[in-house]
């Protein structure tokens, strides 16, 4: 825990000067599906209620379109700070963000093994994974329109060529360091 207080520390040395504009959220394109304004989640950072933000859904939904770091009038490393929030989050392993990273893992482990997503494994492995039998049942009607369009196809999965090991390898190396 006081490297977790560490990261709350230095996010909320981030955001200190904010002036409470709320440049933030209008700025964001996201900004309708969130539970908490950018705005409100940043004064819920200052005043150190990091519980109450990280029970929200508002960072998750970051796209990282950097409008609110670029509009930001006192010049904030807004979208960075939601990042940090985003890695405390995901060390938590928090119950209500366990879909999205699920999803991130399984693309993720899909473009390591082949060197391009292959969306039936990746969203087979992601259905599997989220243990609900009743999930992909939402998403068969979208499945056969993309399949009838050629947009995904039923295909045996083949390994990569093995050039993004190279990358993959300098990214953990770059992690493991930080």
């Amino acid at each position: 825990m006081p490297e977790e207080a560490a990261a709350l520390a230095e996010i909320r040395a981030m955001v200190q000067p904010c002036i409470q504009c709320g440049t933030c959220t209008g700025s964001c394109p996201n900004e309708f599906a969130m539970d908490l304004t950018p705005r409100h989640m940043w004064r819920l950072v200052l005043l150190g209620l990091a519980e109450e933000v990280l029970a929200s859904r508002t960072f998750s939904l970051c796209s990282a379109c950097y409008m609110c770091t670029l509009r930001c009038p006192r010049g904030l490393p807004l979208t960075e700070a939601i990042g940090r929030l985003k890695q405390l989050a995901a060390r938590r392993h928090l119950p209500h963000l366990r879909s999205g990273d699920l999803f991130y893992r399984n693309f993720i482990a899909s473009v390591r093994r082949h060197g391009r997503v292959r969306e039936m494994e990746f969203m087979g492995l992601y259905f599997a994974q989220m243990m609900n039998p009743w999930l992909p049942l939402r998403y068969a009607g979208m499945g056969g329109r993309l399949m009838r369009r050629g947009k995904v196809a039923l295909q045996l999965p083949s390994r990569g060529s093995g050039r993004l090991v190279k990358l993959f390898e300098k990214v953990a190396e770059m992690e493991n360091r930080s």
